[in-house]
């Protein structure tokens, strides 16, 4: 069965707290934290202080994004916020294997993010040191925008990929999922399904949930 990540990025940050409990209320399993910096993304969010924050009032697993020019300077921080999983953009890193190996030293489970138009080629190399790959089905740092379907296609060559190496690392999608094309995403072969203003916009959050996971 995949997992849901809502996204805190369109939550009621007046009410965090509440919304946290919502969230765990309704089945969700990760908590997506969406890292922004104005420089790799047009636009700014939050940094690891509300991280710290937050992360010991959840049982979500914690999945840091970070959407940054220069993460490795900044994942010892997520880290010790309470970071769980920590993804990087590959477009982004200077060096895979050193971003990888960084997030492994404090702790805390490697993933590596595609953009749409970022050939998984790129990161075959490094799959095996990897816990996740998240696949961006819209272009970062944009509100607003609609579900590119052709990434979906890479999310099969992933799939195949990692059954022909024996890998075990799990494959996420975020941008644009709702519960018209959930079930086109699992069938793709998607274990982690990213929700943002879908799932904080629906009247009932549980039942949202329980329609990405099941047909």
């Amino acid at each position: 069965m995949v997992k849901v990540a809502p996204s805190i990025l369109s939550a009621d940050f007046s009410n965090l707290g509440s919304e946290l409990k919502s969230m765990a209320d309704a089945g969700a399993d990760y908590l997506h934290y969406d890292v922004m910096d104005g420089h790799f993304v047009p636009n700014i969010s939050y940094g690891p202080v509300v991280l710290e924050s937050i992360a010991p009032g959840t049982r979500l697993v914690k999945d840091v994004h970070l959407m940054i020019t220069d993460p490795d300077k900044y994942i010892p921080a997520f880290a010790r916020a309470g970071a769980d999983i920590i993804s990087f953009q590959a477009e982004a890193s200077r060096d895979y294997g050193k971003s990888i190996a960084l997030i492994k030293k404090h702790g805390v489970m490697p993933a590596i993010v595609l953009n749409p138009d970022t050939r998984p080629e790129l990161i075959l190399p490094v799959l095996h040191t990897v816990k996740m790959v998240l696949v961006m089905s819209v272009y970062p740092g944009f509100g607003g925008q609609s579900f590119i379907k052709e990434v979906l296609n890479k999310v099969t060559a992933l799939k195949k990929y990692r059954e022909s190496h024996n890998l075990d690392f799990a494959i996420e999608i975020d941008g644009g999922v709702n519960t018209q094309n959930a079930a086109e995403i699992r069938a793709a072969g998607v274990d982690v399904i990213v929700a943002g203003s879908a799932f904080f916009k629906a009247d009932n959050r549980a039942q949202f949930i329980n329609s990405l996971k099941h047909d």
